[in-house]
């Protein structure tokens, strides 16, 4: 009888010991949630490295495809990191060299047009009046209370001209950073494809690499290639426009559409608000600010809407409140760089997805709705 129970004693114990969790299961949560703290501090703080580093890895997904078209025809990578190098150092140096006046006039005219606009809203009376008497109320009161203390007041000649000069080194170091390193990626050939299809141990798993980093180079690369050109054309488009309004140095918005168009969501209304703030000191009248607020708004709506899904297509369409969070997230730890670069680490990850068959349901949610999907989903539910 003893004999007859033990196989059946041994058998609980087994399934017992299988159900129980490991340590390591018990332990997962807390040692992951530790790794995403430390990895979000690392961001923020290597955030003066990571950022040029991003880009370049940026600008080497985009430029190796046409680095490949030079070397079938016997151009070395050296020779094609030379060229794609040098055009691009030259470019920025001549969007520099045409810029600096402009913008350096501009950077000292804005705290006189700030003045401008706080003078005129409190002129205009209203709701801006009252907010301020209330303002300076309160001010008194907080005085007051405080009488007995000392004042010390620190007077400052920096401006804010020259805090924006003071990080120029700064910013040009990182740009010639970012160019060395585009340099050594694209010189380096295709080392890093080889080194990762090396890593894998199965021919399947070796192709499937090939697969996904190619398919991040043609898709990102056509997409940052194409919106560098859709931005161009509105840049040149929004400059026209201002110069046509009368707003003084009209070139600096022009770059300024280009550059912050690339920011989703919050660039164009950003450069709409600039230009209508400008255009309420500069062109004396606010229903002019109005038309050059509407102006840059429908130049940006006709970008958006019409011209950018012609060109670009509808195959990299994201989720947007995925996107939404994405820039506000970069924004947050990267400041105006992170919003820039938000769209194109969102795209590579979801091709990433899309392309690896466990993240493919990531890469579902990460995608937009697909309009023919969802009908089809909406049929089989009614």
């Amino acid at each position: 009888m003893a004999s007859e129970t033990m196989p059946d004693t041994i058998t609980d114990k087994t399934a017992a010991q299988a159900m129980a969790p490991t340590p390591w299961k018990r332990l997962e949560v807390p040692i992951t949630g530790i790794f995403c703290i430390l990895l979000l501090q690392a961001l923020v703080w290597a955030s003066d490295f990571l950022i040029p580093v991003t880009a370049a890895f940026l600008g080497y997904f985009v430029l190796n495809r046409p680095r490949r078209w030079l070397a079938r025809i016997g151009i070395s990578p050296v020779f094609s990191a030379a060229l794609f190098t040098a055009v691009l150092t030259i470019t920025i140096g001549v969007l520099l060299v045409q810029l600096s006046a402009p913008a350096a006039q501009f950077i000292e005219d804005l705290p006189s047009l700030m003045e401008q606009i706080k003078q005129k809203l409190s002129v205009a009376g209203g709701t801006m009046e009252a907010i301020n008497d209330a303002t300076v109320a309160a001010q008194e009161i907080i005085d007051d209370q405080d009488a007995e203390t000392v004042a010390v007041e620190v007077v400052s000649d920096t401006g804010i001209a020259a805090t924006l000069f003071s990080m120029a080194p700064g910013f040009l170091s990182r740009i010639l950073f970012a160019l060395i390193l585009v340099f050594f990626l694209v010189a380096s050939g295709d080392m890093f494809l080889t080194k990762t299809v090396q890593s894998f141990e199965r021919f399947s798993e070796k192709r499937r690499a090939v697969e996904v980093l190619h398919a991040i180079e043609d898709r990102l690369g056509y997409y940052l290639g194409g919106i560098a050109i859709i931005n161009a054309g509105l840049g040149v488009a929004v400059g026209i426009a201002m110069h046509l309004w009368g707003l003084p140095s009209a070139i600096v918005f022009g770059f300024m559409a280009f550059g912050l168009n690339f920011v989703p969501f919050l660039g164009g209304l950003m450069g709409a608000t600039i230009a209508a703030a400008v255009a309420f000191v500069s062109i004396d009248g606010t229903w002019a600010a109005a038309g050059v607020f509407a102006t840059y708004v429908i130049l940006t709506g006709i970008e958006g809407q019409f011209i950018t899904p012609i060109i670009i297509g509808r195959r990299m369409r994201l989720n947007t409140t995925v996107v939404f969070l994405s820039v506000a997230f970069f924004a947050w730890i990267w400041s105006v760089m992170g919003m820039v670069v938000a769209l194109p680490i969102l795209i590579v990850i979801k091709i990433a997805c899309d392309e690896t068959e466990g993240l493919r349901t990531l890469g579902r949610f990460l995608g937009d709705v697909d309009e023919k999907q969802s009908a089809v989903a909406i049929n089989d539910e009614a």
